[in-house]
């Protein structure tokens, strides 16, 4: 049987356990996961990208993931890194009918790339980046969102 990976793109700023979900559901389906985090050069970060690569390798110590940062298209990314499947995960409708769109063109742009989309587990759909950014930003603490400890590692720096 062929060895089956699966690429996970994303700004993941920052990694959620939602996110988290995703990537964990998933491994029961691929062989390998590849997180992809996204550099969008037109956005800024809020959470540094070479820390959040950091702390998304730690929550996966052990487990058959890769992560890589990019700056190109997602399909073209995916076949660099040897994926034939692309995974998304959906909280509700909005978030479907962006993502079918994307799907529809990478799938223009690489043929033999699919699509999987999975549903987001009920307890974690409110949780989005942009929610835990603001909630961070305003001195909310926000490491019941997250897989690993932001907030300890901001103080040890």
């Amino acid at each position: 049987m062929k060895h089956r990976t699966a690429f996970f793109p994303g700004s993941f700023d920052p990694f959620t356990k939602g996110h988290e979900d995703i990537v964990l559901r998933a491994l029961a389906l691929f062989d390998e996961i590849v997180i992809g985090i996204g550099h969008n050069s037109s956005k800024a970060r809020y959470f540094s990208l070479e820390k959040m690569k950091e702390a998304i390798e730690k929550s996966f110590e052990g487990k058959p993931i890769r992560v890589v940062t990019y700056q190109n298209l997602t399909a073209t990314v995916a076949k660099e890194v040897g994926a034939r499947f692309i995974i998304r995960g959906l909280r509700n409708t909005t978030d479907f009918e962006y993502e079918n769109s994307i799907s529809q063109v990478n799938r223009h742009i690489n043929e033999e790339l699919e699509t999987v989309f999975l549903i987001t587990s009920p307890h974690l759909a409110p949780i989005s980046s942009t929610i835990i950014r603001d909630l961070h930003r305003y001195g909310s603490s926000i490491n019941q969102y997250l897989p690993y400890n932001l907030e300890e590692e901001e103080q040890s720096n």
